[in-house]
């Protein structure tokens, strides 16, 4: 049976300027047809811009075609009187999940779904214990979700739809703000829910591992279907993936190497379904070597060998307070004195150095943000001491404005920092306040959006009308427009399509070699650290539990995993064949040098 039936759909939207007149119209959605059954998985993949939230909102009637038919559970959304069942249908999870949080307190929230769909007091607190355990949130039940970290956030959302038990669950991005071992929770509760209770999952995303479970999965590119099929048949299309701005999961960029240099065998993949059967199947196969003699003698040594790798890197830079930015044992407690006051920072000591590029990772949750807005002064230590250059920030003839003149700060939610009427005017805005004229203010913002990659087309546009990766470079640009001499990014790919990631990563990287700037970038993404990080700084529950080189932390799997991130399966891959004994160096992190690596596994055996 058909839940969903979509035919034909067509939507086109008129942007007008500042004083209502028509600018132009855009076609969002290009004849767009897709069916999906009562209880199917079903993943909408596509680069940001796609189409993939405006089809979306279609299917919840948020959005009426201009041409073409949606029926939803047999109801057209045509109908302004059928749209209220329709939302019962067809429940939505947001990308922001302030957009949908209203309730004063977590369960409160959760509950608001239920009581309005006229649900009886005892079965909607049922609904609301479930619906947190689901999600892992039952700890923060009385928590207010303004206290809440981003990702947390996303889960209350999440919880709030699962608590009205709809038909169907549109996830639109809303994993996006999620760290990977939030992500995986959600996508298993999903399949739960798809399994247990027959509820039809649409799934968009442009994390390609997250469609690896689905029974289908659409690609979009401007407005249009471009294909469709299994996960498995869809990474098999590797150019159109690319050229849509995606990439096939890091596991299958693995395989694909692996079976390119005849290590492993296509018919070994039968029961290959995710990381850790990759894994499996390779050790296995390394391990029977072993034990038949046919490794060499150095090979074997190995097998008694300690594969633990103590972080002995701890920033061998002398640590002076004239130096960056230091904090100094650093406590910080949200809500102090009251009786709802939470530990944010214990006891962090932490020195950034000039020119460095770190990456401030952690499970949400675990201290990453506040830490970072404790680097301008946006929060101020409740025991301990920030140093700038030598300064207490805390002292009352410290320059502040000076502070934030040096140390510029980017939010994961680039829309929460654009405000002015046009990007050039936004962008202008930072430096008019250094005392600085007109014409110097409007040179740094030309060559700030210029050094972000965004055409001169966009100066006279409103920010509100840029996609989510421009208003994240324009957020950018404003910051570089002040010319500081630090730049600190909360999570600043979340939300981007990988190729989008790939173009602001190479950016950042690129400004702090030829410039100089200092680059501290909070991120849940372990694959991106590796590759662009010099150091790595790791958080929990508050407190830093790591800080060394790249290479020298992210190969301690075992810490990283007890830290709730998820680590690269390349990484996780080199740690286990040293742990059955083969000789593979576990401090490589970057993609290319894993495959590098793995090349040796050649020497023992190839199918």
């Amino acid at each position: 049976m058909k839940l969903i039936d979509i035919k034909n759909l067509t939507f086109e939207y008129f942007r007008r300027d500042a004083e209502g007149n028509l600018e132009e119209m855009i076609e969002a959605l290009r004849d767009v047809s897709i069916d999906v059954k009562q209880g199917e998985f079903v993943a909408i993949v596509g680069r940001n811009g796609s189409g993939k939230s405006t089809l979306a909102k279609h299917i919840n009637a948020l959005l009426i075609p201009s041409e073409g038919e949606i029926v939803v559970d047999g109801l057209d959304t045509a109908e302004e009187e059928l749209r209220l069942s329709i939302r019962k249908s067809a429940g939505m999870v947001f990308q922001n999940p302030d957009n949908q949080i209203v309730g004063n307190l977590v369960e409160e929230d959760v509950a608001f779904g239920p009581e309005n769909l006229g649900i009886p007091t005892a079965d909607i607190w049922n609904r609301v214990e479930e619906s947190l355990d689901t999600v892992e949130m039952q700890s923060y039940r009385q928590a207010s979700p303004n206290h809440l970290s981003g990702g947390q956030k996303q889960r209350v959302a999440i919880a709030g739809v699962l608590a009205m038990e709809p038909k169907c669950i549109i996830f639109d991005e809303a994993t996006s703000m999620l760290d990977p071992q939030g992500r995986e929770q959600i996508i298993f509760a999903a399949r739960q829910l798809q399994k247990r209770k027959n509820i039809t999952i649409l799934f968009i995303t442009h994390h390609m591992d997250e469609v690896i479970w689905a029974d289908r999965v659409f690609v979009m590119e401007e407005g249009a279907v471009v294909a469709q099929g299994t996960p498995k048949q869809i990474f098999e299309q590797r150019e159109l993936l690319e050229r849509c701005g995606l990439r096939i999961p890091v596991m299958y960029e693995y395989i694909n190497f692996l079976l390119g240099q005849g290590i492993i065998a296509a018919e070994e993949l039968q029961n290959v379904y995710g990381e850790e059967d990759l894994i499996a199947l390779i050790c296995h196969k390394v391990k029977r070597n072993l034990e038949n003699g046919q490794a060499s003698n150095e090979t074997k040594q190995l097998l008694n060998e300690s594969i633990y790798r103590k972080n002995e890197t701890e920033n061998k830079k002398s640590e002076t307070a004239r130096d960056g930015i230091l904090l100094n044992h650093v406590n910080y407690i949200y809500n102090h004195g009251f009786a709802n006051e939470t530990v944010g920072l214990r006891d962090v000591t932490l020195q950034i150095h000039k020119g460095e590029f770190v990456a401030i990772i952690g499970e949400t949750g675990s201290g990453k943000s506040t830490l970072m807005q404790h680097s301008n002064g946006l929060y101020l230590p409740t025991e301990g001491n920030v140093y700038f250059e030598g300064s207490d920030i805390a002292d009352r003839d410290f320059a502040m404005k000076n502070l934030r003149q040096k140390v510029g700060l980017v939010f994961q939610n680039p829309e929460n920092q654009l405000f002015a009427e046009t990007v050039e005017k936004d962008v202008c805005f930072g430096p008019e306040n250094m005392d600085i004229s007109r014409v110097e203010a409007q040179k740094r913002a030309y060559e700030a959006i210029r050094l972000v990659g965004l055409p001169d087309t966009i100066y006279d546009l409103s920010p509100l009308q840029l996609s989510g990766g421009q208003k994240r470079r324009v957020a950018i640009a404003g910051i570089l427009a002040m010319q500081p001499d630090y730049l600190v990014l909360d999570e600043p790919t979340a939300g981007l399509d990988p190729a989008s990631a790939i173009e602001l990563l190479d950016l950042l990287k690129e400004l702090q070699l030829k410039t100089g700037i200092t680059i501290v970038m909070v991120s849940h993404n372990l694959v991106e650290v590796a590759e662009y990080a010099d150091r790595v700084v790791v958080m929990s529950d508050g407190s830093k539990i790591l800080d060394g080189a790249t290479k020298d932390i992210l190969c301690q799997v075992g810490k990283l995993e007890q830290a709730g991130l998820l680590v690269p399966v390349g990484i996780k891959m080199l740690y286990s064949l040293k742990q059955v004994g083969f000789d593979v160096d576990v401090t490589k992190t970057k993609q290319m040098d894993i495959c590098g690596e793995l090349l040796k596994l050649k020497e023992i055996f190839s199918c």
